[in-house]
């Protein structure tokens, strides 16, 4: 028989109690443990980002168990997990290479999380709510965030520095005719009588004496934009196996002249062909570029009959000139007419008009004029195609430089914007009309302001080689003798062909 000891059953009781003492700790640590997971989760909801957005809560559930790799030992029966610490953000930094690369995509912390605050319990949220919430954080959108603008695009990008930054809309067009004049001492030409030997005589001014050598120094600007240099090799490449023509009268010449110097001076004298002994019609051709540039005489670009049956001089306004045939097939044409319309007489080439068959001996001038520039432009619209790639130009009225503005004895230019030349204002707006009137077929090359501050850059005197023996001699005869009408060489016609050059193949903006 067994005899129960009271120390026996007392040490039973204290195993039974600490069992149960340990079992209640085990059950609170565990319980604290589990508090404080779902404290530090409470406020953020993960959700990877391939889940769709209209996921309800359990395929929120599923791709948040999916997407974490160790979740078992951190997380909740509610599969809310904490985010990965994340980096902070310098949002200078962020603006910056946002600036330079607007392709690169966020950072990965901010692509690969969507963080949506839980204003409800986690059990409870519904699909609206879900919904309702991803819109409130996606109102504020990483560009926002960052400060960039949301019409970034990388063509927003900071432009050369000589580019404007005005919208099409405000864009101001730069009108190359329009300007000053700016003295520049270190300026020089870019030829001269010995260097191009075909130059004529009367255009030679420091050739025959003129002492004063200020008329090169000045350059044509325009605030508005920087119009390009001639460049005389670049005009050859760029009309390699072209042909180009002048047309006109002697200041069609003069420009003639300035640019077959201006090209000359720019290849090997071997490698040039030149033939301008004759008046009516000169030719420079650049052997190595197949490029020529030729002057045809024709002051009125229509027919003067000087052996008509009448007996008389008759300036025929329906007919084109006589070398007309010669015109045809060139790839640039370059214009002109006006200074023998308004010769008065007997400077006045003609005696009578001739139109449709039938004779005027009192016609208007403008009337006259306005008929002649109609048969040309109806030549041009019927012979140039509107495919056609060749370019036509017509050079505005060369100014001359009499009475209270006479060029004798002058070193500097008319300095008051104000000033407008003599020339009939009636005769120039017939010729814009026209030009108008063919729809962009023609471009004006419009010289007559810039050319009319310029009173001191023609030759006056200095006209021929015995100019100082003439004006000693006859000075009485001085005011008769001095050209106001032409231009000394090198000197204005090269930069009315600077500004051709920039209307051939510059942007037509600056047009």
């Amino acid at each position: 028989m067994e005899l129960n000891s009271p120390i026996k059953d007392t040490w039973k009781v204290f195993t039974y109690g600490f069992f149960l003492a340990c079992l209640i700790l085990v059950f609170l640590i565990n319980h604290n443990h589990q508090t404080v997971s779902i404290s530090a989760a409470r406020d953020t909801l993960v959700i990877p980002p391939s889940t769709p957005i209209n996921a309800d809560v359990d395929e929120i559930t599923a791709a948040s168990n999916s997407s974490s790799s160790s979740s078992s030992s951190s997380s909740w029966t509610g599969n809310i997990s904490l985010p990965p610490p994340m980096t902070p953000i310098n949002i200078a930094d962020e603006q910056l290479n946002a600036s330079s690369n607007s392709t690169s995509p966020p950072p990965p912390a901010v692509r690969d999380i969507l963080l949506v605050p839980l204003s409800t319990p986690i059990s409870n949220i519904t699909v609206d709510q879900f919904n309702a919430s991803v819109s409130s954080s996606s109102s504020t959108s990483l560009s926002s965030t960052l400060d960039i603008p949301t019409n970034y695009s990388p063509e927003s990008r900071e432009k050369p520095i000589n580019q404007s930054a005005t919208t099409d809309s405000t864009k101001k067009k730069c009108n190359i005719f329009q300007g000053r004049w700016v003295y520049k001492e270190e300026e020089t030409p870019h030829y001269s009588s010995t260097t191009c030997p075909f130059l004529e005589e009367k255009m030679s001014c420091r050739k025959n004496g003129r002492p004063d050598f200020e008329y090169e120094k000045w350059v044509w600007e325009n605030p508005d934009c920087d119009i390009p240099m001639f460049n005389g090799r670049e005009l050859l490449e760029r009309m390699r196996g072209k042909r180009m023509i002048v047309v006109g009268d002697s200041l069609n010449r003069n420009l003639w002249e300035s640019l077959a110097c201006l090209l000359y001076t720019t290849i090997s004298p071997s490698r040039a062909h030149v033939d301008a002994g004759g008046p009516a019609y000169k030719v420079l051709r650049a052997k190595d570029y197949e490029f020529t540039v030729e002057f045809y005489w024709s002051p009125f670009l229509v027919e003067l009959n000087l052996n008509h049956e009448s007996g008389r001089k008759v300036l025929i306004l329906d007919k084109l000139s006589p070398n007309a045939h010669e015109w045809q097939g060139a790839d640039v044409m370059l214009f002109n007419s006006g200074h023998w319309w308004i010769h008065q007489g007997k400077l006045r080439a003609w005696d009578l008009f001739q139109y449709d068959g039938e004779l005027f001996e009192d016609m208007k001038i403008e009337i006259a004029y306005e008929t002649a520039l109609k048969t040309w432009a109806n030549w041009i619209n019927e012979t140039i195609d509107s495919n056609n790639k060749t370019t036509v130009f017509f050079r505005s009225i060369s100014p001359e430089h009499k009475g209270q503005q006479w060029c004798y004895n002058t070193t500097q230019p008319i300095m008051d914007e104000s000033y407008i030349s003599i020339y009939p204002r009636s005769m120039t707006e017939i010729v814009e009309s026209q030009i108008r009137r063919m729809e962009n077929r023609v471009r004006y090359l419009n010289i007559t302001q810039l050319s009319s501050y310029r009173r001191d850059a023609h030759p006056s005197v200095y006209r021929s080689k015995v100019s100082k023996i003439i004006t000693e001699k006859y000075k009485r005869l001085v005011s008769s003798y001095a050209d106001c009408s032409h231009w000394c060489l090198p000197g204005l016609p090269d930069t009315w062909n600077r500004l051709l050059y920039s209307s051939l193949f510059f942007d037509s903006s600056i047009n």
